[in-house]
Protein backbone atom coordinates (compact mmCIF):
# COMPACT_ATOMS: atom_id res chain seq x y z
CA UNK A 1 0.00 0.00 0.00
CA UNK A 2 1.00 3.47 -1.03
CA UNK A 3 1.45 5.85 1.87
CA UNK A 4 0.53 9.58 0.84
CA UNK A 5 2.18 12.14 2.92
CA UNK A 6 0.47 15.46 3.55
CA UNK A 7 3.05 17.88 4.70
CA UNK A 8 2.28 21.04 5.75
CA UNK A 9 4.90 23.47 4.88
CA UNK A 10 3.93 27.11 6.41
CA UNK A 11 3.91 29.98 4.56
CA UNK A 12 7.53 29.51 2.41
CA UNK A 13 9.85 29.76 5.01
CA UNK A 14 12.10 26.76 5.89
CA UNK A 15 12.04 27.67 9.26
CA UNK A 16 8.32 26.88 9.51
CA UNK A 17 9.25 23.43 9.06
CA UNK A 18 8.49 21.12 12.24
CA UNK A 19 11.19 18.48 13.13
CA UNK A 20 7.89 16.41 12.10
CA UNK A 21 8.23 17.73 8.72
CA UNK A 22 11.81 17.70 8.27
CA UNK A 23 11.67 13.59 9.28
CA UNK A 24 9.33 13.38 6.53
CA UNK A 25 10.62 15.02 4.13
CA UNK A 26 13.85 13.27 4.91
CA UNK A 27 12.19 9.50 4.56
CA UNK A 28 9.67 10.69 1.26
CA UNK A 29 10.38 8.57 -1.83
CA UNK A 30 8.76 10.94 -4.33
CA UNK A 31 7.32 14.47 -4.11
CA UNK A 32 4.03 15.39 -6.07
CA UNK A 33 5.05 19.09 -6.70
CA UNK A 34 1.93 21.16 -8.74
CA UNK A 35 3.31 23.68 -11.88
CA UNK A 36 1.05 26.20 -12.72
CA UNK A 37 1.41 27.90 -15.85
CA UNK A 38 3.24 31.61 -15.27
CA UNK A 39 3.50 30.50 -11.58
CA UNK A 40 7.06 28.81 -11.47
CA UNK A 41 8.33 30.38 -8.58
CA UNK A 42 5.69 28.22 -6.31
CA UNK A 43 7.21 25.06 -7.78
CA UNK A 44 10.81 26.10 -7.17
CA UNK A 45 9.48 27.15 -3.80
CA UNK A 46 8.02 23.98 -3.09
CA UNK A 47 11.26 22.28 -4.27
CA UNK A 48 14.26 24.82 -2.39
CA UNK A 49 12.26 23.59 0.78
CA UNK A 50 12.96 19.77 0.05
CA UNK A 51 16.28 20.71 -0.78
CA UNK A 52 16.98 22.66 2.30
CA UNK A 53 16.05 19.05 4.35
CA UNK A 54 17.83 16.90 1.62
CA UNK A 55 19.80 16.82 -1.88
CA UNK A 56 19.00 13.06 -3.54
CA UNK A 57 14.95 14.15 -3.59
CA UNK A 58 13.00 12.31 -6.25
CA UNK A 59 10.59 15.36 -7.86
CA UNK A 60 7.42 15.07 -9.85
CA UNK A 61 6.35 17.88 -11.46
CA UNK A 62 2.70 17.76 -12.62
CA UNK A 63 0.67 20.22 -14.37
CA UNK A 64 -2.37 21.68 -12.72
CA UNK A 65 -5.92 21.30 -14.07
CA UNK A 66 -7.79 24.46 -14.78
CA UNK A 67 -11.20 25.03 -13.41
CA UNK A 68 -14.29 25.29 -15.51
CA UNK A 69 -15.50 28.57 -15.27
CA UNK A 70 -18.57 28.18 -16.87
CA UNK A 71 -19.67 25.72 -13.86
CA UNK A 72 -21.84 26.64 -10.54
CA UNK A 73 -18.93 27.24 -8.03
CA UNK A 74 -19.21 24.06 -5.76
CA UNK A 75 -19.87 21.77 -9.21
CA UNK A 76 -16.69 23.71 -10.89
CA UNK A 77 -14.41 23.23 -7.61
CA UNK A 78 -16.33 19.38 -7.10
CA UNK A 79 -14.93 18.71 -11.08
CA UNK A 80 -11.81 20.07 -10.53
CA UNK A 81 -10.94 17.85 -7.30
CA UNK A 82 -12.07 14.68 -9.23
CA UNK A 83 -9.34 15.92 -11.81
CA UNK A 84 -6.87 16.72 -9.62
CA UNK A 85 -7.09 13.62 -8.08
CA UNK A 86 -6.57 11.61 -11.41
CA UNK A 87 -3.48 13.60 -12.20
CA UNK A 88 -2.04 12.19 -8.91
CA UNK A 89 -2.40 8.85 -9.71
CA UNK A 90 -0.82 8.82 -13.03
CA UNK A 91 2.10 10.52 -11.84
CA UNK A 92 2.46 8.07 -9.33
CA UNK A 93 1.57 4.94 -11.32
CA UNK A 94 4.72 6.51 -13.18
CA UNK A 95 7.14 6.50 -9.92
CA UNK A 96 6.11 2.56 -9.16
CA UNK A 97 8.82 1.82 -6.85
CA UNK A 98 7.54 4.95 -4.65
CA UNK A 99 6.08 3.66 -1.56
CA UNK A 100 5.99 6.93 0.58
CA UNK A 101 4.76 9.59 -2.05
CA UNK A 102 4.49 13.56 0.26
CA UNK A 103 2.63 16.28 -1.22
CA UNK A 104 4.20 20.06 0.40
CA UNK A 105 1.14 21.72 1.52
CA UNK A 106 1.19 25.43 2.32
CA UNK A 107 -0.18 26.32 6.34
CA UNK A 108 -1.53 23.46 7.59
CA UNK A 109 -3.97 20.68 5.42
CA UNK A 110 -6.90 21.01 7.58
CA UNK A 111 -7.58 25.17 6.98
CA UNK A 112 -8.74 25.86 3.83
CA UNK A 113 -7.08 23.52 1.77
CA UNK A 114 -8.59 20.42 -0.33
CA UNK A 115 -5.19 18.35 -0.37
CA UNK A 116 -7.29 16.31 1.92
CA UNK A 117 -10.48 16.09 -0.25
CA UNK A 118 -8.61 14.88 -2.90
CA UNK A 119 -6.86 12.19 -1.52
CA UNK A 120 -9.93 11.16 -0.43
CA UNK A 121 -11.11 10.16 -4.02
CA UNK A 122 -7.74 8.30 -4.97
CA UNK A 123 -8.70 4.80 -5.44
CA UNK A 124 -7.30 2.74 -4.12
CA UNK A 125 -7.07 4.87 -0.96
CA UNK A 126 -3.16 5.34 0.44
CA UNK A 127 -2.47 5.32 4.08
CA UNK A 128 -3.06 8.89 4.79
CA UNK A 129 -0.43 10.46 7.22
CA UNK A 130 -1.13 14.33 7.72
CA UNK A 131 1.97 16.49 9.34
CA UNK A 132 0.68 19.84 11.07
CA UNK A 133 1.94 23.45 9.51
CA UNK A 134 2.13 26.90 10.73
CA UNK A 135 -1.13 28.43 9.18
CA UNK A 136 -0.74 32.17 7.39
CA UNK A 137 -3.34 32.72 10.45
CA UNK A 138 -0.41 32.20 13.23
CA UNK A 139 1.88 34.12 10.82
CA UNK A 140 -0.36 37.09 10.17
CA UNK A 141 -0.61 37.54 13.86
CA UNK A 142 3.08 36.92 14.72
CA UNK A 143 4.40 39.54 11.71
CA UNK A 144 1.83 42.05 13.61
CA UNK A 145 2.34 40.97 17.23
CA UNK A 146 -1.26 41.21 18.38
CA UNK A 147 -3.38 38.81 19.84
CA UNK A 148 -5.61 36.56 17.70
CA UNK A 149 -9.03 37.76 19.74
CA UNK A 150 -9.86 39.83 22.35
CA UNK A 151 -10.58 38.93 26.03
CA UNK A 152 -12.44 35.69 26.23
CA UNK A 153 -13.86 36.21 22.93
CA UNK A 154 -14.23 34.16 19.81
CA UNK A 155 -12.91 34.56 16.06
CA UNK A 156 -14.57 33.67 12.94
CA UNK A 157 -12.39 32.00 9.95
CA UNK A 158 -14.09 32.89 6.36
CA UNK A 159 -13.16 33.59 2.79
CA UNK A 160 -13.12 36.22 0.77
CA UNK A 161 -16.27 34.95 -1.10
CA UNK A 162 -18.27 34.12 2.02
CA UNK A 163 -17.73 37.97 2.64
CA UNK A 164 -18.58 39.52 -0.25
CA UNK A 165 -21.78 37.31 -1.11
CA UNK A 166 -23.12 37.28 3.24
CA UNK A 167 -21.50 40.36 3.93
CA UNK A 168 -20.09 40.81 7.67
CA UNK A 169 -21.19 37.62 9.84
CA UNK A 170 -23.90 38.02 12.93
CA UNK A 171 -22.30 38.49 16.27
CA UNK A 172 -18.40 38.79 14.78
CA UNK A 173 -16.11 40.59 16.92
CA UNK A 174 -12.77 39.39 14.98
CA UNK A 175 -12.98 37.95 11.50
CA UNK A 176 -9.97 36.14 9.52
CA UNK A 177 -10.12 36.32 5.85
CA UNK A 178 -8.87 33.96 3.38
CA UNK A 179 -8.35 32.80 -0.17
CA UNK A 180 -9.67 36.66 -1.10
CA UNK A 181 -8.44 37.69 -4.42
CA UNK A 182 -10.68 40.58 -5.25
CA UNK A 183 -10.30 42.66 -1.68
CA UNK A 184 -13.64 42.45 -0.23
CA UNK A 185 -12.91 44.39 2.38
CA UNK A 186 -13.70 47.21 0.14
CA UNK A 187 -17.21 46.21 0.76
CA UNK A 188 -17.66 47.04 4.22
CA UNK A 189 -17.94 50.53 6.05
CA UNK A 190 -14.18 51.94 6.48
CA UNK A 191 -14.97 53.77 9.80
CA UNK A 192 -15.96 50.73 11.57
CA UNK A 193 -13.48 48.19 11.41
CA UNK A 194 -8.98 47.88 11.95
CA UNK A 195 -7.70 45.78 9.80
CA UNK A 196 -3.94 43.78 9.78
CA UNK A 197 -3.17 42.74 6.80
CA UNK A 198 0.02 40.44 5.42
CA UNK A 199 1.58 38.91 1.98
CA UNK A 200 4.12 36.62 1.69
CA UNK A 201 3.92 36.20 5.13
CA UNK A 202 7.40 34.79 6.67
CA UNK A 203 9.18 34.86 3.66
CA UNK A 204 11.69 37.96 2.71
CA UNK A 205 9.08 39.12 0.69
CA UNK A 206 6.66 39.74 2.95
CA UNK A 207 4.42 42.86 3.31
CA UNK A 208 2.56 44.48 6.18
CA UNK A 209 -0.42 46.93 6.52
CA UNK A 210 -2.33 47.56 9.40
CA UNK A 211 -5.11 50.65 10.38
CA UNK A 212 -8.35 51.58 10.58
CA UNK A 213 -9.92 50.30 7.08
CA UNK A 214 -11.00 53.50 5.63
CA UNK A 215 -7.59 54.89 5.68
CA UNK A 216 -5.34 52.17 4.50
CA UNK A 217 -7.58 50.17 1.85
CA UNK A 218 -6.09 52.14 -1.52
CA UNK A 219 -2.36 51.20 0.51
CA UNK A 220 -3.61 47.54 0.18
CA UNK A 221 -4.88 47.25 -2.62
CA UNK A 222 -1.83 49.50 -4.39
CA UNK A 223 0.34 46.89 -2.41
CA UNK A 224 -1.01 44.09 -3.52
CA UNK A 225 -1.40 44.61 -7.24
CA UNK A 226 2.27 46.03 -7.29
CA UNK A 227 3.67 42.83 -5.52
CA UNK A 228 1.04 40.29 -7.64
CA UNK A 229 2.71 41.86 -10.90
CA UNK A 230 6.18 41.68 -9.48
CA UNK A 231 6.14 38.34 -8.57
CA UNK A 232 3.09 36.96 -11.03
CA UNK A 233 1.57 35.09 -7.48
CA UNK A 234 0.54 36.55 -4.18
CA UNK A 235 -0.43 34.95 -1.16
CA UNK A 236 -1.96 37.00 1.40
CA UNK A 237 -4.63 36.95 4.39
CA UNK A 238 -6.21 39.72 6.85
CA UNK A 239 -7.49 39.93 10.15
CA UNK A 240 -10.31 42.37 10.43
CA UNK A 241 -11.92 44.03 14.16
CA UNK A 242 -15.17 45.77 14.76
CA UNK A 243 -14.06 48.94 16.52
CA UNK A 244 -15.91 49.28 19.91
Amino acid sequence: MIELHLIGIGTGNPDHLTGEARRAIAQADLFLVPHKPGKSDLADLRTSIIDSVRNDAVVALFDMPVRDDTLPYLTRVDAWHDEIAQVWANTMAAHPDAKRVALLVWGDPSLYDSTLRIAARLDPAPKLHVVAGITSVQALTAAHAIPLNTLNAPITISTGRRLRNHGWPEDCETLIVMLDGDCTFQTLDGTSFDIWWGAYLGMPEQILAHGRLGEVSAQIIAQRAEARAAHGWIMDTYLLRRRA
